[in-house]
């Protein structure tokens, strides 16, 4: 019996190879598997696609050079912006993200329809722009407070410059008009969009004498929605010139209005027994016991819309409108509907 036993060896062999080299069969295949299984929010899809990431991310690395050329000539020493990333984020974890207190600076977006974004300055880089704008030695105090009224009004110069770079970068693309509406300290009171609305944030990291901090600025996506779709010019084409469109338009009311629909006018529900039923037949006559006045259902494609009460016009079977189920436009007479049975 002993002899009938096998060895660990000489099942793993029977089983396709030796345990170590199973494993290293089996585990590749494994992280294949677990590579391709992603995540996905449908309540919050992901509307940054590749080429748009890398666009945007090319538009941001030029903001950051430019708004520190800019800075170097007024803070009089060295200061580095590079761009960290862009990324998509809900509203509510755009602010969950700021610290208390932060230095927050909110603007609107012109000509929009009161959209609204937020340039957040982190307490580090706000502070060492307040200590450099007053003539300091660039390595300032960090104390735990909000910005002072006049220390508001300083950094306030450099937001209005961080917009108008902002506006320079997106030019090409949307026509933004932004400006400065006010001041937040605390990351729960700003109120520029609902928590759930998505916003595009650009993290951009500031190194400036022996502190790092992040610019952070934050828009809307209804205000990009231009951007992502294509652009003005790719929408222009979908939908023609102006007499194209014009033209588009009449063919298509002349579609609608030629349409044919099914009217059907209905009688009132009643009740029979079923011997009544079953002595039915070809050219028996039905008594319903409705009045002939009594109101027909008329059946509008498979809807009911309206109340109608029978009659004639002229030598054809008609019913006249007398009231809507649904709502429908008012006429000061009631139509005349023809029926296409009698």
């Amino acid at each position: 019996m002993a002899s009938e036993t096998l060895s660990q060896n000489e099942i793993d062999a029977l089983l396709g190879g030796g345990g170590r080299s199973s494993a290293a069969a089996v585990l590749p295949i494994a992280r294949d598997a677990q590579s391709e299984v992603q995540v996905y929010d449908f309540r919050r899809p992901h509307r940054i696609s590749k080429e748009k990431l890398r666009t945007l991310e090319a538009m941001y690395e030029r903001f950051a050079k430019s708004l520190e050329g800019w800075l170097l000539g007024r803070v009089r020493g060295g200061v580095q912006l590079q761009l960290q990333s862009v990324e998509q984020f809900s509203f509510g974890e755009f602010t969950l993200s700021l610290p208390t207190p932060c230095a927050s600076y909110t603007f609107e977006l012109r000509q929009t329809g009161g959209q609204h974004g937020v340039i957040d300055f982190g307490h580090e880089f706000a502070y060492f722009l307040v200590d450099r704008l007053f003539g300091g030695s660039g390595n300032p105090a960090l104390p735990n407070r909000a910005l002072s009224p006049i220390e508001r009004m300083a950094v306030r110069m450099v937001a209005d410059r961080v917009l108008g770079v902002l506006q320079e970068v997106w030019q090409d693309y949307i026509e933004m008009d932004p400006a400065l509406t006010g001041f937040e300290s605390i990351p729960e009171i700003l109120r520029i969009a609902n928590r759930e609305d998505p916003v595009l944030v650009a993290n951009i990291e500031v190194a400036a004498a022996e502190t790092r901090s992040l610019l952070l600025v934050c828009l809307p996506f209804a205000v990009l929605e231009r951007f992502f779709a294509g652009g003005t010019e790719r929408r222009a084409a979908m939908l023609g010139t102006p007499d194209e469109q014009h033209m588009n338009r009449d063919l298509a009311e002349h579609s609608v209005r030629g349409t044919r629909i099914a009217v059907a006018a209905r009688l009132p529900e009643f009740r029979m027994s079923m011997r009544e039923l079953l002595a039915l037949s070809s050219g028996s006559v039905l008594s319903t016991g409705i009045p002939r006045a009594a109101e027909l259902d008329l059946i509008i494609g498979a809807q009911p819309r309206f109340k109608a009460v029978p009659g004639r016009l002229g030598a054809s079977l008609a019913v006249r409108l007398t009231d809507g189920l649904l709502p429908a436009p008012e006429t000061d007479t009631l139509p005349i509907t023809r029926t296409t049975t009698p």
